[in-house]
């Protein structure tokens, strides 16, 4: 088991889960997750030669939780993992690995921080490059304003999605890791009308998949009881923030040697389907990267396909240690 630490990070003390000794790899979580998302590659990576540090998102489980939405802006975030690394690996930059919003905060790190951070793996989610707008412009022309609902304007509100999840998180997280996972049938995530709640119409699944334990749900449920769900929702009340933060980086490509992983059933790695191919996208803006589709594969890459993600990882990350 790994060690569970606090680590302050200059704004904030984040919780890590740390094993291993060598060079530095910090792993970033996603929505509605935590540092025990990685908890089938924390062990590999660690045995392999490296010191791994798997954090709690600020909002998240052990870490601080500002309550102010522009608390969670990229920019803050991105802070977060220069702190940590100057914490632990302050003679020597660090690996990033990232998945669903972990990974736009870890490609973005090592894009704007290129001193601090030698090379970075995204999972999920593409890197883009720096936006001509904010992301909230292109889902509402895409969904909302054509009458359909679309989960990240339905969190943009304070305490909407809080009011309708806080009292039922075991369902919501059954309901909503199940319904992008590899094994869901087509239309778990339906289309439906502005105005829904998050949970309609989702698929209830009638037994768990084989990478989605009772265990795992019991601990997060455990953490999200105890953390609220504030913090990781003020996440996506950011786009605004964010886009001009990286304005000023139009241009710049990032050139560290980059990783990614994505799943052919998921749909954050075509972007909602703004791109046919995120591999060859992302050459553009990432010209070192080499790029991995899992057939099947849903949204929760290293949770699905474990062995798969470790033995493309720890390839990897031998090669750019």
């Amino acid at each position: 088991m790994p060690e569970l630490r606090q680590i302050d990070c200059g704004k904030v003390s984040l919780r890590a889960a740390v094993a291993g000794t060598g060079p530095l790899v910090i792993m970033v979580h996603g929505f509605p997750e935590s540092w025990y998302s990685w908890r089938h590659q924390i062990g590999p990576v660690a045995a392999a030669g490296f010191t791994v540090a798997a954090i709690d998102v600020r909002g998240y489980g052990g870490s601080d939780k500002p309550h102010d939405v522009g608390a969670y802006a990229m920019d803050h975030i991105v802070g977060d993992l220069v702190g940590l690394k100057a914490a632990l690996s302050p003679d020597a930059p660090a690996i990033l690995v990232g998945h669903d919003w972990g990974a736009p905060i870890v490609w973005n790190s090592a894009f704007v921080h290129p001193q601090h951070f030698r090379a970075v793996a995204g999972l999920s989610v593409p890197f883009a490059g720096v936006p001509s707008r904010p992301f909230t412009e292109v889902f509402r022309e895409k969904f909302t304003d054509q009458g359909l609902f679309f989960y990240q304007d339905y969190f943009q509100l304070p305490g909407r999605a809080e009011a309708e999840l806080e009292p039922q998180l075991r369902r919501f997280l059954t309901l909503f890791l199940t319904s992008i996972g590899g094994e869901a049938p087509d239309g778990a995530w339906p289309a439906k009308p502005v105005g829904a709640l998050l949970l309609d119409g989702l698929h209830e699944p009638a037994a768990l998949p084989a990478w989605l334990t009772e265990a795992d749900l019991d601990f997060y449920a455990g953490e999200f009881a105890a953390s609220g769900l504030r913090g990781p929702l003020n996440r996506y009340r950011n786009h605004e923030a964010d886009f001009a933060w990286l304005a000023p980086f139009a241009g710049r490509t990032l050139d560290q040697p980059a990783l990614y992983i994505g799943g052919t059933r998921d749909p954050a790695s075509t972007l909602f389907g703004q791109i046919a191919d995120p591999v060859a996208m992302m050459r553009r803006f990432a010209p070192n990267v080499e790029g991995h589709m899992l057939a099947g594969c849903g949204h929760w890459t290293q949770q699905e396909r474990p062995a798969e993600v470790n033995a493309l990882l720890l390839d990897w990350l031998a090669r750019v240690a």
